[in-house]
């Protein structure tokens, strides 16, 4: 069982960054998941991880496989997105779920697109799906500082982030950080998925933001009890995710995801907010 567990990362350097990188995108992604579950921004996530594509394949192209343009890429394609879609939901009669919708679906093309024009099949699975087994130093370093960064402005915009999750017509009546905490926390989740897209690429970097998150949602009550269960759960997914990938000679990636997957059906089932357990009838004690 030791070297089951054990061996694999105390003998291959490749998978000790590999679960070094794990660990940084659940202390930094996952909160993020959290807020955009809070939110009712789950979905708006999905999107964004799509919009970032058309940026990181102008950067392949203009200079192959590298971490700095891909990586500028990916946040001005996903902040001008964002920005975009703000824009036409003032100016026009669309929602935002309409507007964004259209411009992922359009970023989703042209970055396949791009990424064909040059490149083979195998360095377009290498930015739709990321490859976590082969982080390098300069990547983990990036998506370290990317979650840094993220838990500083997390602690910095708290009060105001859980009050637009809850009442955010209050939070603009009474205070000035209501424009301060949404687009700053927008500018978040670009960050996080760019930093998720060079470990599990664009089509499944949110996975490790929202599949945690939701999990712990059915067993947390409390934010703080909430935030520590998705971590957690994020945590223990990408372990297990890279032992799966190891000894099955699976894909990382995909491994990881789908253990997210199978914490979420656990607590969906067994969670005191699931199907079942929720359900059951309570007794109460007979007083006299």
């Amino acid at each position: 069982m030791t070297e089951f567990l054990i061996s694999p990362f105390t003998d291959f350097a490749f998978m000790r960054r590999a679960l070094a990188g794990c660990l940084a995108l659940a202390l930094g992604a996952t909160p993020v998941g959290v807020f955009l579950l809070l939110r009712r921004m789950s979905l708006m996530g999905d999107a964004m991880s799509h919009a970032i594509l058309p940026g990181a394949a102008l950067g392949y192209l203009a200079f192959g496989l590298s971490l700095g343009a891909m990586t500028i890429g990916g946040i001005v394609a996903g902040l001008v997105v964002v920005l975009a879609a703000g824009l036409v939901t003032r100016a026009s009669v669309l929602k935002e779920d309409a507007s964004l919708a259209a411009f992922y679906l359009l970023s989703l093309a042209a970055g396949v697109m791009i990424v064909s024009l040059r490149g083979r099949n195998l360095d377009l699975l290498h930015v739709l799906f990321g490859s976590v087994l082969a982080l390098d130093d300069g990547s983990l370093l990036l998506i370290a500082s990317i979650a840094s960064v993220t838990l500083f402005c997390l602690a910095l915009l708290f009060r105001p982030l859980v009050m637009e999750c809850f009442d955010p017509a209050f939070l603009r009546g009474v205070s000035r950080w209501s424009p301060v905490a949404h687009y700053g926390f927008l500018m978040l989740v670009v960050l996080n998925l760019v930093s998720g897209f060079h470990a599990l690429g664009t089509l499944m970097a949110v996975g490790i933001m929202i599949l945690p998150s939701a999990a712990a949602r059915l067993w947390a009550k409390g934010l703080p009890m909430l935030l520590t269960l998705a971590v957690l759960f994020a945590f223990g997914s990408g372990v297990a995710g890279l032992l799966l990938s190891f000894h099955a000679d699976v894909p990382a990636g995909p491994a990881i995801v789908l253990v997210c997957g199978v914490v979420y059906f656990f607590s969906l089932l067994a969670a005191p907010g699931g199907l079942l357990v929720g359900r059951l009838p309570v007794r109460h004690h007979l007083k006299s």
